[in-house]
């Protein structure tokens, strides 16, 4: 028997509750990274790291490719730079009156863009 669909979106939105495996999405929505860029622009261990790609391989958001020696990782589902900045907008509705948490949001962006 094939899985409710709420079951599978429930399991998805699972697989995007670590705040590295976000990070990780943001910066491959912009360009796609070797391993060590990742580690450079997330501050946690390689094996805590490889673990969270792994998360996001299994789920079929990202995907590598080794090139020149270096595993290189980038975004197999396009809409995932629409659903964090739909995640953003989100955030930005619910939040209205918290001044505090509203601009550590707009900090975020500033540094996405970069």
């Amino acid at each position: 028997m094939a899985k409710p669909l709420y079951v599978a979106k429930a399991e998805f939105f699972r697989t995007l509750g670590h705040p590295a495996r976000i990070r990780v999405l943001e910066l491959l929505s912009e360009r796609d990274h070797a391993v060590h860029e990742l580690l450079a622009e997330i501050q946690i261990e390689p094996s805590n790291l490889s673990h969270q790609l792994a998360a996001l391989r299994r789920a079929g958001l990202i995907s590598q490719v080794r090139r020149d020696g270096q595993v290189i990782y980038s975004v197999s589902v396009a809409e995932v730079r629409d659903l964090l900045l739909a995640a953003r907008a989100i955030l930005r509705d619910v939040i209205d009156d918290q001044a505090d948490l509203r601009e550590s949001l707009e900090s975020a962006r500033v540094q996405s863009r970069r």
